[in-house]
């Protein structure tokens, strides 16, 4: 009897697993095409560049009312406002690499580069079911120490116009690899019961492929010899 009832358990867990999965791929399909849409709309209106300072506001601000938002039906309008507020203010940025010698290849490169990261290390996360929970120590502290890093150069940059590329560069090239870190790391605790939200899991997941996409622009546009 003892052993049925497990058996139901982990089934009723796989079913529930499952269930997450599915809903969170397909949100997360549906916001990467949002946020494509408004990245269009920004590069068609022709809007300047986003303040970094608005960009984080923005952000952080929104990323709390998802958060706030999970277990509520408003949480799914969180999401896209979310996801389209990041877009939106990535458009100014496509807008300038369209626009330069080589820069459409450097953004389909980094396009390009970004999808089969995912589909590659999602794709071994699902097919193996290794639990990477232990990297998320390694991962946070690691994206600590870059975003200190990051605000760190910004900061020096607008009070006192200090401007080291090398260390732009070597920062994208960490975040790369944290973020890279973090579709494994994400998708481990899905299946693994560790994020049953779907609202959050997708979120953790567009972030990872949308700051992954923004550094791999970064490095390609190191590698090509463009400033």
């Amino acid at each position: 009897m003892d052993s049925q009832v497990q058996v139901a358990k982990r089934q009723e867990s796989i079913l529930a697993t499952n269930k997450v999965l599915r809903n969170t791929y397909f949100l997360l399909s549906l916001t990467l095409l949002f946020s494509a849409g408004t990245a269009g709309t920004a590069m068609a209106l022709n809007v300047p560049p986003v303040h970094w300072l608005i960009q984080l506001g923005g952000m952080f601000g929104l990323l709390f009312l998802v958060h706030a938002l999970r277990n509520s039906v408003w949480g799914i309008a969180g999401v896209f406002a979310f996801t389209g507020f990041l877009g939106f203010t990535l458009g100014p940025m496509l807008d300038f690499y369209f626009r330069v010698p080589g820069g459409s290849t450097i953004v389909m490169s980094a396009l390009g580069t970004t999808g089969a990261v995912f589909i590659g290390l999602s794709t071994y996360t699902l097919t193996t079911k290794k639990d990477f929970s232990f990297m998320g120590g390694f991962l946070m502290t690691g994206l600590i120490v870059g975003l200190v890093a990051m605000v760190g150069l910004l900061v020096a940059n607008y009070f006192f116009n200090v401007q080291v590329a090398g260390l732009y560069v070597g920062l994208s090239a960490l975040f790369a690899l944290l973020m890279s870190g973090f579709i494994l790391f994400d998708t481990s605790r899905i299946i693994h019961g560790g994020e049953t939200n779907y609202l959050m899991a997708t979120i953790s997941l567009y972030l990872n492929i949308y700051l992954l996409f923004v550094h791999l622009l970064n490095l390609f546009t190191a590698l090509s010899g463009d400033d």
